[in-house]
């Protein structure tokens, strides 16, 4: 049960990184550019965003077993999609069927895994090995990605999804056990859907700006339609019996900016995380499988320090974690902006490390603050959300960063120039979030202890938890 629902976050987890590291080859074989390069990233990532919360009510009211199967045999036959895609415009159709399948089996990894750990602390056990094995994969992308895409070519990082979804698909149907939440809350089809539309158009603009001309018609449709559908999402939110993103939950402060610094975590980090491996490519003339191995100390500080992030929260609290964490952050991406085609190695992988270390003390602290800030039924919801704002910044970062180099180079400037922007604009808008942090991330405090239950007639004063 343990091995087979960590291989399917595992396999979701490497998607992620293993993408970047063959970005290049992309490029070179499928004649692919920044654009194309945007969408490829950000079309498995914006579906993931807009249905994980879908997804885990999905499996909780139809079934963990059958919806995390049905997440794997889709994520496994969109690789294949992806790997014989002859065009930009079907690998990119790929990746939103990569992004579909990853939405349903990643919730439904974790559900299969709570519902079969029933005691607390076995629970807890193995919700860190699912969270510790399955985030190697963060780690591994870049070196396999680099090691495949210079052996065989780019599709070989899609490829290698199919042995690993065969044989979860095989072991799945015999080790995992059905369960369901008969009191599962209802689907919101109309928000998955206008959430769907509305981001995803506000990225067809931020992304298509740059070439199309940011005043051309389509591009001022396009924020308009996002802005029209975003408002509608809102409205829709308010109004539906179970909504998918409850609105209530922003009046808690600490609830709001939590989930707002974790959308600037996913911009910055994912953002300035798809320039890497050109950088390494394009300006300082690295292999692709050099690149890769380059943009290792990254990952492995996020994959070192994660652990000690929940345990510093603990001790010092949210408000100084965090806001230490996107300090670091923001200092690193800084001063990768300074980093130029004869910048030597050894002064490039402590910046890249520095970044790692910020951002892993920032994303777990970060989720607890959301949890922490609402009532303990609904700490799934909030830790779904928090995922699901990350992921909605992440779609974000990649457009928005790429906007800045397209326009420096538009200006006249190099692509070298373009990447010092990009990762100061980033690091900018990180110190800036930090400050943010600094001042309304209220510190977490101890839990009282159990007051009596009140007597019928008076209400518990909940004053305290509103303040958190």
């Amino acid at each position: 049960m343990l091995v087979v629902t960590c291989l399917g976050q595992f396999m979701v987890l490497l998607d992620n990184t293993i993408v970047g590291a063959a970005l290049p080859d992309m490029q070179h074989r499928l004649g692919a550019g920044l654009t194309g390069l945007q969408w490829i990233v950000d079309a498995y990532v914006l579906l993931v965003a807009m249905l994980l919360l879908s997804g885990g009510v999905f499996a909780d009211r139809f079934g963990r077993k059958r919806v995390y199967l049905s997440g794997v045999a889709v994520f496994t036959a969109a690789s294949v999609l992806c790997s014989v895609a002859p065009s930009v415009g079907w690998l990119v159709a790929g990746r939103v069927l990569q992004g579909v399948g990853a939405a349903a089996l990643s919730p439904a990894s974790l559900a299969l895994l709570v519902a079969a750990h029933p005691a607390p602390q076995e629970r807890v056990r193995a919700i860190g090995l699912w969270a510790g094995l399955s985030g190697i994969g963060l780690a591994v992308g870049p070196v396999a990605g680099g090691v495949l895409a210079q052996a065989f070519g780019w599709p070989a990082i899609f490829l290698v999804n199919v042995p690993i979804g065969v044989v979860l698909l095989v072991a799945g149907r015999r080790v995992l056990v059905e369960s369901r939440n008969p009191d599962a809350r209802a689907l919101d089809i109309p928000g998955t859907i206008l959430s769907v539309l509305g981001v995803g158009t506000l990225a067809y603009a931020l992304i298509e700006g740059g070439s199309r001309g940011w005043t051309s018609p389509v591009i001022l449709g396009g924020f308009a339609a996002a802005a029209v559908l975003l408002a509608a999402f809102v409205a829709v939110e308010r109004r539906h019996p179970a909504p998918m993103l409850p609105l209530g939950l922003f009046r808690q402060r600490l609830f709001t900016v939590s989930n707002s610094a974790m959308i600037v975590v996913g911009f910055a980090l994912m953002g300035s995380s798809f320039f890497f491996s050109q950088f390494f490519v394009y300006v300082q003339g690295s292999s692709i499988l050099r690149a890769g191995l380059q943009t290792l100390p990254m990952t492995l500080a996020m994959v070192v320090a994660s652990p000690f992030a929940g345990r510093l929260a603990a001790r010092y609290g949210y408000r100084s974690v965090v806001t230490s964490g996107l300090a670091l952050a923001g200092l690193g991406l800084l001063a990768l902006g300074g980093v130029h085609a004869d910048t030597g190695y050894a002064n490039v992988w402590w910046r890249l490390a520095t970044v790692g270390v910020g951002f892993a003390l920032t994303m777990s602290p970060l989720t607890g603050a959301a949890i922490q800030a609402v009532d303990p039924q609904e700490g799934g919801l909030a830790s779904g959300i928090s995922s699901t704002t990350r992921q909605i910044g992440a779609v974000l970062g990649v457009a928005v960063l790429g906007a800045v180099v397209r326009a420096r180079q538009s200006g006249g400037a190099s692509f070298e120039a373009g990447l010092d922007s990009a990762f100061a604009v980033a690091g900018a808008v990180t110190l800036a979030t930090a400050v943010c942090t600094g001042l309304w991330l209220m510190r977490s405090r101890p839990t009282p202890a159990p007051a009596p239950a009140p007597a019928p007639q008076q209400r518990p004063d909940l004053s305290a938890r509103r303040t958190q």
